[in-house]
């Protein structure tokens, strides 16, 4: 039977619309066929799949009666709880587009974000409304703020409150799949963030990508999600959850503490969990001391490089687990590579294959193929694959140049297929598992009056695997600086953990003949001392 394009529209709105491949018709599927099975949890605090579904069309409700609409951007400034899903949901039932907030960045970064992105309102909580409120009244553009655990302040829109209104009057919304559903901002290496573009396409391919990376499936899989929801490992982590409607367990965010963790994956009997090396060193350390009784079948990591040491404790702590590592960008959503649990000890330092999904090349400067075991670029091309830099066209160009995504990731291939990171993209720091790009911090330190210039290098570092350290020379008729002296400046335009754990003062930076800095001879020179840092 052939069927036209005619045919489909006179079919109407709502026949399509139930058509679409996005995880809010899965969201709908689950609260139709399975209503009363947990969804999600949160402190141990079930939402069903009919909660979930009804909650989050309240708040698509109470938004459209707010006047947003369609392609609107709406700011999330939360921390890991229920309620960001619920929002996130609400948002792309009408169409707008949800804007995570990194909560570490300062109010100037923050207001940055919500000029750029354009946002009409902020979603934010308690602990959070001060910063909120700092980016409302420094871009004059955001009002009103809605607080999703009430407060003081008359200004502020009570969640609960909107969720009580009536939401009869929800128009039924057709969004297709190349619809934005996200805009993530990634950090360039210009200094100022970019905001990729994430369809609902790109979202079901990383949830067809996790699936298929799954040796095995079952109706009781429970997938925790300890990333931070503002980051994509957080907030991709539910594209899988929503296709096969298995259950989610919401960690909360804070200091990371591993026997509450190895408490909370036994209580809520955790099959798959990832978390960056530094957590599972801890995790590991910890159940060999007390040993819990899991059901873990699929563990992952990524976000930072892992040491043969941490690999083997994860082996040994739990060996009936596939042990994965998964690698890839925020503009890929976010998974490229992944390394399979029977390769993960005996690959070492291998970010695995590509995954299905994707197409990619390893090329020279001049998009020519590099020979296997030759150092290139690795761009790539798929479902997955951002529509683009939202209102940065010049960049959009510069990343899809000759038709590919570039990465900025320097790799080699091995004669067996496996892929080896030799240099990551032009001057990031991976500090904790989050990204720091140096020309950014340059940025900021070129604004301080006592600096006339600066360099920015990583420097290894036993607990977080990299920090930042500033290489200064000091402005003229400045005699001194000390880190202690230049933190207040640094607290007011720079999220804690991208600032530097170490001043190191020169009377000069050395340059190249084109006036480049040249950081190797930075990185020999001030790279591998640790004496001093700050935690």
């Amino acid at each position: 039977m052939t069927v036209t394009t005619q045919s489909i529209s006179d079919l109407g709105a709502e026949p399509m619309r139930s058509r679409r491949n996005h995880w809010n018709n899965q969201v709908r599927r689950h609260a139709f066929m399975t209503p009363d099975r947990v969804a999600v949890t949160y402190l141990g605090t079930p939402t069903t799949w009919s909660d979930l579904d009804r909650r989050s069309r309240a708040f698509a409700a109470a938004l459209h009666r707010r006047g947003v609409g369609f392609g609107d951007r709406v700011l999330m400034a939360l921390l890991n709880r229920t309620e960001y899903v619920e929002a996130v949901l609400g948002a792309n039932l009408i169409g707008a587009i949800p804007v995570p907030v990194n909560i570490r960045m300062s109010p100037a970064e923050v207001g940055f974000l919500a000029t750029d992105s354009g946002a009409r309102i902020i979603l934010t909580e308690k602990v959070l409304a001060p910063l909120a409120d700092a980016v409302s009244t420094s871009t004059g553009a955001i009002e009103p703020t809605i607080v999703v655990d009430g407060g003081e302040d008359p200004a502020h829109l009570d969640y609960e409150s909107l969720l009580a209104e009536d939401p009869s009057d929800l128009p039924e919304v057709d969004v297709p799949e190349d619809t934005v559903a996200l805009i993530m901002y990634t950090s360039g290496t210009t200094g100022k963030p970019k905001g990729a573009m994430l369809t609902h396409t790109n979202l079901q391919a990383q949830a067809v990508t996790t699936i298929s990376a799954a040796e095995s499936h079952s109706d009781d899989d429970v997938a925790s999600v300890v990333p931070p929801i503002f980051h994509i490992a957080g907030i991709a982590a539910f594209a899988p959850v929503f296709y096969r409607g298995v259950r989610a367990v919401i960690h909360p965010l804070g200091a990371f503490d591993p026997e509450t963790m190895l408490d909370t994956l036994e209580r809520e009997g955790t099959t798959s969990v990832f978390m960056v090396p530094a957590q599972w060193q801890a995790v590991c350390a910890a159940q060999k001391a007390r040993p819990r009784d899991l059901k873990l079948r699929t563990i992952s990591w990524g976000a930072a490089p892992a040491s043969d040491t941490v690999l083997n404790a994860m082996s040994e702590s739990f060996p009936t687990a596939l042990n994965m590592t998964a690698f890839g960008q925020t503009e890929m959503s976010p998974v490229t590579c992944l390394l399979e649990g029977k390769d993960a000890l005996r690959k070492i330092g291998s970010i695995g294959k590509v995954v299905p999904a994707v197409t990619a090349r390893i090329v020279d400067p001049l998009m020519n193929d590099v020979r296997r075991g030759e150092v290139g670029e690795i761009v790539y091309r798929g479902p997955n694959l951002m529509a683009g830099y939202w209102q940065n066209p010049q960049a959009t160009a510069d990343a899809f140049r000759g038709g590919w995504f570039h990465s900025g990731d320097l790799v080699r291939e091995d004669e067996q297929g496996f892929l080896y990171v030799v240099d990551r993209a032009k001057d990031m720091i991976i500090s904790g598992g989050e990204n720091i790009y140096c020309a950014e911090v340059e940025n900021v330190l070129y604004g301080h009056p006592a600096i006339a210039e600066a360099a920015i290098i990583g420097r290894a570092h036993e607990k977080w695997g990299e920090v930042p350290v500033a290489v200064i020379v000091l402005a003229d008729g400045v005699t001194s600086l000390t880190l202690d002296e230049l933190e207040p400046y640094l607290n007011e335009n720079l999220a804690r953990f991208k600032q530097p754990k170490d001043l190191v003062v020169v009377d000069e930076l050395p340059r190249n003949a084109g006036g480049k800095v040249v950081k190797p001879r930075l990185r020999d020179a001030y790279g591998s001392k640790d004496a001093g840092l700050a935690d």
